[in-house]
């Protein structure tokens, strides 16, 4: 959470830490692996195999930070349906932040761009502002930004900043919380 609250501040619009979260993402492998997802299993049956393999790894190797989580099946724009979801249960991240900013900013958008330009596999998140759970979506192109339905989302009641901003009036802008929005 630090190292998130550390972005969401530093950063002078969320594009800017969109772009750092997905550095982080990037040192977390090493840069030859990645180049090869891409070029040797992505294009792999329409990318069928690296979507699932990438649910099956996400679910293994992040319930640490996001919590409890299985594959389950999704379907993909033109019908059909792979096994290459992950359900999270009750993301520790949503939970822990209580922030829409750093949801969107630090994890959603960021990992959506890094899996789709980094490892070749298109990723669409969903993440559910009331229950805490989040639906990854491997093998799904996210919507255009100005119709993602999380984007749209308000402030959470129970974040910090919303909180702060409704105090000071609505006069202050998202980015002086340093709550910076899509």
């Amino acid at each position: 959470m630090e190292v998130a609250n550390r972005l969401m501040v530093k950063g002078k619009s969320a594009l800017e830490t969109e772009q750092a979260a997905i550095r982080v993402l990037q040192s977390l492998f090493p840069p030859l692996l990645l180049v090869l997802y891409k070029a040797l299993l992505a294009p792999i049956g329409n990318g069928q195999l690296a979507a699932m393999m990438l649910a099956r790894a996400t679910a293994l190797s992040c319930q640490w930070l996001m919590g409890t989580c299985s594959v389950n099946s999704v379907t993909l724009p033109d019908g059909k349906s792979w096994s290459s979801g992950v359900f999270v249960e009750k993301c520790k991240y949503l939970e822990e932040s209580k922030c829409l900013g750093i949801c969107i900013n630090t994890c959603k958008l960021p990992t959506q761009t890094f899996f789709k330009d980094h490892m070749g596999v298109d990723l669409y998140m969903e993440p559910n502002f009331e229950d805490y759970s989040c639906q990854f979506n491997f093998g799904v192109p996210p919507p255009p930004l100005d119709t993602d339905k999380a984007l749209k989302e308000p402030c959470l009641d129970i974040c910090t900043n919303a909180r702060r901003r409704r105090e000071l009036g609505r006069n202050s802008s998202p980015d002086e919380l340093g709550c910076p929005q899509v």
